[in-house]
């Protein structure tokens, strides 16, 4: 197995696993994946450090003894995670970098009032629930590294 970040035309950058590196050029040149945000089937890897994990006997013995229902429960929660983020995506407008910005001015009346997602960093979504604009940080794409 290999995991791959990636990146799609629209700039969404996600991370997915393939049988190996043939399975992700046939998958990607099949228009088979695609990106969790915005459905974009244009998709190329993007720039990633390789990790070598090392792990002791001890630790392959551990993983080993693992019973395989925490498998399909972390399957089934990231099917549930990745169904909430396409109602969300598909429910509000993408305003990126202006969120913080576009959530003051419809809690101040110069915006229309609608349903909207973007990026804000951790002291500015701090700043917008001080001020009391209520907002839903939502956590990114799970990731399978750990």
């Amino acid at each position: 197995m290999i995991l791959y970040r990636l990146i799609c035309s629209e700039g969404h950058e996600f991370e997915s696993w393939f049988r190996d590196s043939e399975a992700y050029d046939a998958q990607a040149a099949a228009g088979a994946v695609s990106c969790p945000f915005c459905h974009s089937t244009q998709v190329a890897k993007a720039i990633m450090a390789p990790h070598v994990a090392r792990r002791s006997s001890r630790d392959r013995e551990r993983e080993a003894s693992l019973p395989a229902l925490l498998d399909e429960r972390h399957a089934a929660l990231r099917a549930m995670i990745q169904e909430l983020r396409q109602n969300v995506v598909a429910a509000t407008e993408d305003v990126g970098d202006r969120f913080p910005d576009e959530a003051r001015r419809m809690q101040d009346g110069e915006a229309e009032n609608r349903p909207i997602r973007g990026r804000a960093s951790f002291e500015e979504a701090k700043a917008l629930l001080e001020e009391g604009i209520e907002i839903l940080p939502l956590p990114g794409p799970p990731d399978d590294s750990h």
